[in-house]
């Protein structure tokens, strides 16, 4: 996946339902969401012989009712939507995707959505596992553990990135206002984290990182395990 300079995603026109805050719409708006995704990662993954497969989807009204093969929402991640790779599911839940703060803006639920995506093209590609059994010996909560997970909720922020600025490229529904409002969605990070881990990176980071596959789409730009660690803050 990340062997060739010049892979990246190929620019794919995207038809997205129009959003909306109630659950229904934002159903149809993430399940049109992941169509452009499938439509751009699967192209990606087959040009170097990487399996694919499209996630599945759940958008509950509230995260306590997020009961997963991960866990609930509660105890996998805190308060944010998430993808367990168990079961190939990204979960949405309509009381973590900051309706309070984006209003009726599709970009920033946009970018959620192709983070969360970001993390099962990780799967897919065999990043998760590696990922997975190197967190286990370091130990999930000491410092290198930690690191680990920054660098692959960083490389999920790029690939959020590389999607939306390839689709808002093509003509289609992603169009320049809503890459925009991604562009500017991606304060957060683990200066905002209730819990105080260091696991998600900082604001800065989540910013640079996104904005960085945004502006490159290659995916060796967002090979964040050969950053040096000041990068993955």
């Amino acid at each position: 996946m990340f062997a060739g300079a010049d892979y990246g995603l190929q620019n794919v026109s995207c038809s997205l339902s129009r959003w909306a805050t109630d659950q229904d719409s934002a159903t149809r708006f993430f399940q049109s969401g992941i169509a452009c995704l499938d439509a751009m990662w699967s192209r990606m993954l087959g040009s170097v012989n990487l399996p694919f497969r499209s996630p599945n989807l759940s958008v509950p009204r509230s995260l306590s009712e997020s009961s997963t093969p991960c866990g609930s929402g509660g105890t996998t991640t805190g308060v944010t939507p998430f993808y367990c790779s168990s079961n190939d599911t990204i979960y949405m839940p309509m009381d973590r995707i900051e309706i309070d703060a984006w209003g009726n803006h599709p970009g920033p639920y946009l970018s959620i959505l192709a983070h969360e995506y970001g993390h099962h093209v990780q799967n897919l590609a065999g990043i998760t596992e590696a990922y997975g059994a190197q967190r286990y010996d370091a130990g999930a909560d000491s410092a290198v553990g930690l690191e680990l997970s920054r660098r692959m909720e960083l490389e999920a922020q790029c690939f959020s990135g590389m999607f939306l600025g390839s689709a808002s490229v093509s003509g289609g529904s992603v169009d320049k206002n809503i890459y925009n409002e991604a562009w500017n969605a991606q304060d957060r990070g683990d200066d905002y984290a209730r819990n105080g881990k260091r696991d998600h990176g900082s604001a800065k980071h989540n910013i640079s990182w996104w904005q960085h596959g945004a502006t490159k789409n290659r995916n060796q730009q967002c090979n964040t395990w050969l950053s040096a660690s000041g990068d993955v803050s």
